[in-house]
């Protein structure tokens, strides 16, 4: 347990908590929406500092990363806790077990000391703040993340995009890289299947990309949910047009049967991937990606200038490479990061 970093205190031992766009009013003894952060004699603690509650090393296309340091390893971590309420969630026995488990059940001490310990004992270049969200064990991670980038490695967050405004500004001066979902694009949507609002989140994503934090966006597409043309239109030209062209955009197949609460939906159809990558194309998007259904076209990398095939994979490995974040064709420069 430790003090929040971003809090305020209010009259009568109430706290606002000041970490995500929730901005939960805390009587004392209440917990917020991420179930983690408690406001405990008029002062606000996170619960879940220090315990780790899944601990890996993945290849970084896994995160999806596939512009950043592509074939790469990367220190994955979690803590547990969220500060949505997904149905389609595929981690929720950690990502709710805030609200589902005794805290004695959240995970092993380890230091962020130990963390970046271990990954440069393993020579693994990044860590990824992952698999949970990372903003409700934001004192944990950016602990660590000082560290990390004092020894030269970089940081990566897997997130829903929901951190508050503040959270942004005081991770983003050791965050490099980030994968967002972008879960749909409605209020409706976000409402009924995430807990939620839409407008922090593309307010958030405008605001990393100005940071000029590496940014890829994440949509699962989830039948009869948000796989209609105006759902898919939407993101791709909000990402067009806000983000930037050469911002990616991966496409993920849902799967009813490891989600949380949609258990009767059907897997997403590859041809509804494959739309989805048309409508991002037609949006001007340059790199569209369909992830996890494995088929070869649709998540190689093709300079956007001449076509020519620059990283071919195969699942989460890279089997070619012809790169050093130009096309080695025609020099377009297809990372658009120099790394």
């Amino acid at each position: 347990m430790k003090g929040a970093y971003l809090y305020r205190q209010l009259k009568d031992h109430h706290v606002r908590c000041l970490n995500c766009s929730h901005y939960c009013h805390l009587g004392p003894g209440q917990k917020g929406i991420c179930g983690v952060r408690q406001n405990i004699d008029g002062k606000l603690y996170s619960l879940n500092f220090r315990q780790i509650i899944a601990l890996n090393i993945d290849p970084i296309e896994k995160k999806p990363l596939f512009h950043f340091l592509p074939g790469s390893l990367s220190l994955s971590l979690a803590a547990v806790g969220c500060n949505f309420k997904c149905l389609s969630c595929q981690n929720w026995q950690i990502s709710q077990a805030g609200h589902l488990t005794p805290q004695t059940n959240w995970g092993t001490k380890i230091t962020p000391e130990e963390i970046v310990a271990i990954a440069l004992k393993n020579n693994i270049p990044s860590i990824s703040y992952t698999y949970t969200e990372p903003t409700v064990f934001l004192e944990y991670a950016l602990d660590t993340m000082k560290i990390a980038r004092k020894k030269g490695l970089k940081n990566i967050w897997v997130s829903n995009g929901y951190m508050s405004k503040e959270a942004l500004e005081l991770i983003s001066p050791y965050l490099d890289a980030t994968n967002i979902d972008l879960k749909g694009f409605s209020l409706a949507f976000y409402r009924q299947n995430c807990s939620t609002t839409l407008e922090p989140i593309l307010d958030n994503l405008i605001a990393i990309k100005k940071k000029k934090i590496w940014l890829e966006i994440t949509t699962l597409v989830i039948p009869g949910l948000n796989d209609d043309n105006q759902s898919l239109e939407g993101i791709a030209n909000f990402i067009a047009q806000k983000l930037g062209r050469n911002t990616p955009w991966h496409l993920s197949q849902f799967s009813g049967a490891i989600s949380w609460k949609l258990q009767d939906i059907e897997d997403t159809p590859v041809e509804t991937l494959k739309k989805a990558y048309h409508l991002g194309r037609q949006a001007g998007l340059q790199y569209v990606y369909i992830g996890n259904v494995w088929e070869e076209k649709y998540e190689n990398t093709y300079c956007p200038k001449c076509g020519a095939l620059v990283i071919e994979r195969q699942g989460y490995h890279i089997t070619r490479q012809d790169i050093n974040g130009h096309c080695p064709t025609c020099n377009y420069n297809v990372l658009n990061k120099t790394i």
